[in-house]
């Protein structure tokens, strides 16, 4: 996959400190175990309001989802990664969630069926929990149609 820019000032606030502070590196797989996603045998360094993860996952859902958990992180402003998946699948669309947007106009908008919210609301659990609750600069996966 290679870079993404989030918005750092929005997300998850994991431990102490401002919203500016990036997470340490073991907080951030904290957080990534947290969502039932395989971090032990994944490198993660934070630099700044960067970072950097690499090793194996299982599929590319795990791929994404892995840099969106770390990414939709207060602090956290760019995510590079070098995420190898055991098995090839097309990527999914990562979109960053408007001011107004639901989960229903998304998938119009990708889908031409806003009743097809679901489909995006399961590609990006455990992240999320609820389809109401969205905001504003958080990156969302829409997998392919």
């Amino acid at each position: 996959m290679g870079i993404f820019d989030f918005v750092k000032d929005v997300g998850a606030k994991l431990g102490i400190g401002s919203a500016e502070a990036a997470p340490a590196a073991d907080d951030l797989k904290k957080e990534l175990e947290k969502h039932g996603l395989p971090a032990s045998d994944l490198k993660v360094e934070v630099a700044g309001d960067k970072v950097t993860i690499a090793g194996p996952v299982p599929d590319q859902a795990t791929r994404e989802k892995i840099v969106l958990a770390a990414g939709n992180v207060q602090g956290i402003g760019k995510v590079e990664e070098s995420l190898t998946p055991a098995k090839a699948e097309p990527e999914a669309t990562m979109y960053t969630v408007k001011k107004g947007d639901t989960l229903s106009a998304i998938a119009k908008a990708h889908y031409g069926n806003a009743n097809k919210y679901p489909v995006i609301f399961e590609a990006n659990k455990p992240m999320l929990k609820d389809p109401d609750k969205i905001y504003p600069g958080q990156m969302l996966r829409i997998p392919p149609a």
